[in-house]
């Protein structure tokens, strides 16, 4: 057995610890922003639900919304333009599939999966064209529902594609009734 295998830490030992210990804190100071910064901005924490009271909303008038930056559309429908939606077959649809984040991925386009659970003339909606991200205009097109000026994208009372070049539905965000007045979004 040699001496050095016996033998107390040297000063030199210790400064390696020290300088290995203090080299260690500072990569994980000089780390630390750049972690943090991947966080969500506390503005999107914020925006992760919105309540919106709906009670000054007429029957066929509709506000919008800002919830994770994107426009949502709440409208009360007319009694036709519910009609109008029901009326419409899956036949006819471009895209038969709800869009609505309440329901299971694969649930039907029809007006039900489109409009608010037992409140069948509320109708919350992403108000973005799926074919480029577009703010469609709304009580227009030959649907009387939303048209994309830009190209040309119609959208039916429910804001289901009818014609254009827009691939999908209008987003359903996921939200409820929390109240007769105020609707929840996300």
């Amino acid at each position: 057995m040699s001496v050095q295998d016996t033998a107390e830490p040297s000063r030199r030992d210790f400064l390696y610890i020290a300088t290995g210990a203090v080299g260690a804190v500072g990569a994980v100071t000089l780390a630390w922003p750049f972690i943090d910064q991947m966080n969500p901005d506390a503005a999107t924490l914020a925006l992760a639900a919105i309540d919106v009271d709906v009670s000054q909303i007429a029957v066929g008038q509709s506000i919008v919304a800002k919830w994770r930056g994107k426009p949502v559309e709440i409208r009360q429908r007319t009694e036709a333009e519910v009609l109008a939606a029901k009326d419409a077959s899956l036949d006819e649809l471009k895209d038969p599939i709800a869009r609505n984040a309440n329901l299971p991925g694969d649930a039907p386009a029809i007006d039900a999966n489109r409009a608010a659970p037992d409140r069948e003339q509320w109708l919350v909606m992403v108000q973005v064209c799926t074919h480029l991200g577009c703010i469609p205009l709304g009580q227009s097109g030959a649907y009387d529902g939303w048209f994309c000026p830009c190209h040309g994208s119609v959208y039916d009372t429910a804001g289901r594609i009818r014609s254009g070049p827009a691939p999908e539905n209008m987003a359903i965000p996921p939200f409820e009734f929390t109240s007769d007045t105020t609707v929840r979004i996300g």
